[in-house]
Formats: C-alpha cells, sequence, structure tokens
C-alpha cells in the first residue's frame, strides 16, 4: 500500500525540525565565534539502523560524510540509554580533524527501552592542537595535524568521562573555549534525544520507523526520477588542485559519469594519488561531495536522506587524492579538494545538461587560521575563518558575490566580532571588483579581506583557484584568481603561496582576495573555450 503523502510530509517536518532544534541549541550554546557566528556546523537524525532520515540546512561536506561515523561507532555496540559517542579520526568515521563529531543512540521510553535511533552533531573546533594553531597546517601526516579521537564514549549511561575529557583539554591550546563548545554539543544531542523520543511517545515506536523506512523509499524514488530526466550517457571531466602545498605541481581529479535509467555511477579513476600533504580527502568526504552534487539536481523540498543516495555508486581508486590511505594529512581534504570534486562532478554533469548545471565557482574555502596570545586578555587565541568568493553563472541570470558555495554553507564572522574577541583589526572588507567571468551571464565577484595583528601571531592560509581560474560554461570567460600577500609593519610586501604557515609581527597586515566564479554564454569582449 503506498505511503500517505500527507503523513509523509508531515514527518519529514518533524524529523527535519528535531535537527534543526539540536543546531539551534549548538549555537546559542557554544563560545566560539565559529560556531557561535560562523554556524561552523551539522546536525542530523538517523533511524534505528544508522541511516541518514532528516539533517538541517548546515554543511553539505558534513552532512553527506555524518553517516560514516554512525556506522564507526558501531564497534562499542551495545549501547544504553545516555551513551554519547565522540569521535574525529577521518578514517574511522571522521572528515578531518578540526570536526568533532558526538553521537548518541536513542531509546524509547519504557520498560523495553528499544532503540529508535540515533542523533549526531558535528562542529568544526577552533583547535583540536598538532603542529599549528587551528589545527589546518601543512602537514605530511595525520598526527601532525592534531589530536586523533578515535570512537569512544564521552557519556556512559550519563555519566561524563571524565579523564577522557581532560586528555582531550590538555591537548588543546584554547582549553576553555573548546571546553564550552564541547558542552554546547553535548546540549544539542541532549536536545535531539528528548524531541526523538516525544515523537515516538506520541505517533508510537512502529509509527515512527514505519515513517522512516517510507520517507526513504520516497525520497529514492524522487532521485531517480530525477536521474532519468539526464540523458543516458558517459560525460567526463577533469579539474586540478592548484598543488599540493608542498610541491608546485598541480594535482588532477578526474571522474567519468555514467548514467543509466535513472542511476549514476561516478568514477574516479585517473584521479592523482594520494599525496604527503594535507590535501588528500578521506573517502566519507568525496563521497559527500558527489551526493550534493546530486542533490543540486532535485531541489525544492525533496527529504535529503540516505534514500537519495541508492541509485548512487561512487568509485575511488585506493590511495588517491579522493580516497587517502590512512595516516596520510587530510586537513585541506575536507576543505579545498572537495570543492574540487564538486566541480568535476558538476562539469560533467554540464555535457549532459548544459543549460541547467551553471558555471564554476571560486572553487575554494579560502581558510585562514591565525593563534598566539593575546596580551590584552592574558590569554591564548585561535581564529578560524572562510571566506566566501564569486558564484558561477548560469542559464538563468549570474552569479552571487562574496558568497559562501558548494561544500561550504557558512556565514562570515562580523568585523564587530573579530575585532572583539581577537587582537586583530580589519582594515578592509570589500568586493572585487570585475573578478566575475564575463558572458552573457556574468560570474560572481571575490571578495576581499585585510587583517592587521596587534600581536605576533602564527597564520595558517590554505586556499585555492591562486593559478587555474574557475572555469566558464558555454562560452563564458573563466572568473578571476585570487591571492594572498603580507605587507610588514616596514612596509614590505610580499606575495603568498595559495597554501602556507608563516610568522607575523605586531603591525603586518595579511590580505586574501578571493576567486570570482566563472561566466556563462558568449560575452562581448569575446569567450574562451571551457576547461576540458
Amino acid at each position: 500500500m503506498p505511503a500517505d503523502p500527507v503523513a509523509l510530509g508531515v514527518f519529514h517536518s518533524l524529523l527535519s525540525s528535531v535537527a534543526e532544534e539540536m543546531g539551534a541549541a549548538l549555537i546559542r550554546s557554544s563560545l566560539s565565534p565559529n560556531i557561535r557566528e560562523r554556524r561552523d556546523l551539522s546536525c542530523a537524525v538517523f533511524d534505528a539502523e544508522g541511516r541518514l532520515i532528516s539533517q538541517a540546512s548546515h554543511i553539505p561536506v558534513h552532512l553527506g560524510a555524518m553517516p560514516a561515523s554512525v556506522e564507526a561507532i558501531q564497534s562499542l555496540a551495545p549501547f544504553a540509554p545516555g551513551d554519547i559517542v565522540v569521535l574525529n579520526d577521518p578514517y574511522l568515521g571522521g572528515s578531518h580533524l578540526p570536526d568533532v563529531t558526538m553521537v548518541s543512540p536513542v531509546f524509547a521510553a519504557g520498560k523495553r527501552r528499544r532503540r529508535i535511533g540515533y542523533v549526531a552533531s558535528r562542529a568544526h573546533q577552533s583547535d583540536i592542537g598538532g603542529m599549528a594553531p587551528g589545527s589546518m597546517p601543512l602537514a605530511s601526516e595525520l598526527i601532525q595535524e592534531g589530536l586523533i579521537i578515535p570512537p569512544v564514549r564521552l557519556y556512559t549511561g550519563g555519566k561524563l568521562n571524565q579523564d577522557l575529557l581532560a586528555l582531550i583539554l590538555r591537548n588543546v591550546r584554547t582549553p576553555d573555549e573548546r571546553l564550552g563548545d564541547f558542552q554546547a554539543q553535548v546540549a544539542a544531542q541532549h536536545t535531539g534525544e528528548s524531541r526523538l523520543i516525544e515523537l515516538a511517545e506520541k505517533y508510537g515506536a512502529r509509527v515512527l520507523k514505519n515513517r522512516m523506512t517510507e520517507l526513504l523509499d520516497y525520497a529514492e524514488r524522487l532521485t531517480t526520477a530525477r536521474l532519468m530526466l539526464v540523458p543516458d550517457g558517459t560525460y567526463d571531466f577533469e579539474d586540478a588542485l592548484d598543488d599540493d602545498g608542498i610541491t608546485p605541481d598541480p594535482v588532477p581529479i578526474r571522474v567519468r559519469l555514467t548514467v543509466d535509467q535513472g542511476r549514476l555511477e561516478a568514477n574516479f579513476t585517473g584521479s592523482s594519488s594520494d599525496r604527503p600533504a594535507s590535501i588528500n580527502a578521506v573517502a566519507a568526504v568525496t563521497r559527500s561531495a558527489v551526493y550534493y552534487a546530486v542533490l543540486c539536481l532535485i531541489g525544492g523540498d525533496a527529504p535529503l536522506n540516505a534514500g537519495c543516495f541508492r541509485p548512487v555508486a561512487v568509485r575511488l581508486p585506493r590511495e588517491s587524492v579522493v580516497s587517502a590511505r590512512p595516516g596520510r594529512a587530510v586537513s585541506a581534504g575536507n576543505v579545498e579538494t572537495s570543492q574540487r570534486i564538486v566541480d568535476v562532478v558538476l562539469g560533467a554533469l554540464a555535457k549532459a545538461l548544459p543549460d541547467v548545471i551553471p558555471a564554476a565557482s571560486s572553487g575554494t574555502m579560502n581558510n585562514v587560521a591565525i593563534g598566539g596570545f593575546d596580551t590584552r586578555r592574558n590569554r591564548a587565541f585561535t581564529y578560524y575563518e572562510t571566506l566566501g568568493g564569486g558564484l558561477g553563472a548560469g542559464a538563468a541570470g549570474p552569479g552571487l558575490s562574496a558568497t559562501h558555495s558548494h561544500m561550504t554553507n557558512t556565514l562570515n564572522t562580523p568585523v564587530e566580532t573579530i575585532e572583539a574577541t581577537f587582537p586583530l583589526r580589519v582594515t578592509n572588507y570589500s568586493i572585487r571588483p570585475d573578478t566575475g567571468g564575463p558572458g552573457k551571464h556574468k560570474g560572481g565577484n571575490g571578495l576581499l579581506r585585510a587583517y592587521e595583528f596587534l600581536e605576533p601571531a602564527q597564520v595558517t592560509l590554505m586556499s585555492e583557484r591562486r593559478k587555474l581560474q574557475p572555469w566558464g560554461l558555454n562560452g563564458g570567460d573563466p572568473g578571476a584568481v585570487g591571492s594572498n600577500s603580507l605587507e610588514t609593519a616596514a612596509n614590505e610586501r610580499r606575495s603568498l603561496p595559495s597554501k602556507v604557515n608563516f610568522e607575523v609581527k605586531a603591525g603586518d597586515v595579511l590580505t586574501v582576495e578571493t576567486p570570482g566564479g566563472g561566466g556563462w554564454g558568449g560575452a562581448d569582449s569575446g569567450s574562451s573555450e571551457s576547461q576540458k
């Protein structure tokens, strides 16, 4: 018997509201500007079998990879009410080390205590230890990037593991801030658990389970129907990262999409081998990027859950930049390589749907991590930020300017918050004119942000599209590349690589200029061939 569409719509909204309320609790309870202001977090609900059921409108790179976290904690089963598992190991359910995930099994009230699902939150901690503040250094192995936490119980039956928490806080640069953010995540876990239990009590655990299964099947049907509109065939595309941060050579990423009667396979054979650098992505991050591109085709109010993933297969070469071997550094793989994976998947889809897919967006999160000691406040500090860029134009119109795109969905940190919280002064924050690619529809412009340092500090930049331009489509021109530079207090100016660790003195000024998006359609000034 077909599922009642009204009941499905109601339960889709109910379950989504659980994830959204978890996110609200985490945002409002957190201590760091990175979570409180930028909202660098994600929350989701899973069924009793660990299948993604609903997610809040948070960070795409988190949400598509979080099912791996729920799968990874099964090594600790059986669970009991009050358990909370914490992890960040990219090779055991995480993405990169700053993203700390908490997962709670949820049990129905009553004597039987039957498990009805899981709730999970993932929050980017501004520091989790390692060789550089912000835990995103130019590293050659994972252990250099920070404290590695395998799946382990932070709470057992509602009782805090004080020794584990003490160990974690002893290995980070800003323990008070981390403690506040950890406590905020725990609050989010409790919120999600309470709301899911309330749904089971109101509608019954069996009804809740059945509706979850029906939502999965419905999402699968929607995804299959949308993929049926993509012409059957094989579509290839290649793009590259500028470099790996250690050597200057580009890092190619290749995909072959095969579409066949409502099913899609993404095969990344031919992509670069993994590198002794931090640009490697783990398999869960690559799958997340592919799923995101497919979900963009669905659009609308469709339930975005594990059912959407069923018609999609992802083939990954082992020991590659899109599926790194354990032990490889991965901090930039999560934030930068994921963006390029989206670019190649969308580039391949553009060959099948030229009037649907937009040109390339800026293709980078423009990561800035700064840390040191604030003598005015007598405390250590770590600041982390990602900066927006230009969005690619499409058949419907021009791209937006100065906007986060694709695998990130964060806000900016307000200038007032930066200057009130850190020993930094923002001396320029503006849109870069004429950096979007020309075309019938112009790509969005990038932005410029300049930081003056009021104290000596260590800085990490992890950025992309400083050499290779975001491509245009259908005769549109590519967007402008970005740039990084440092002006010292002695008025000496030097260009900086896309990926670099360095030290600054008080009075130095760092300027980050982000790329524009590609243009779409022939431009009056002429056109350039889109990247193949």
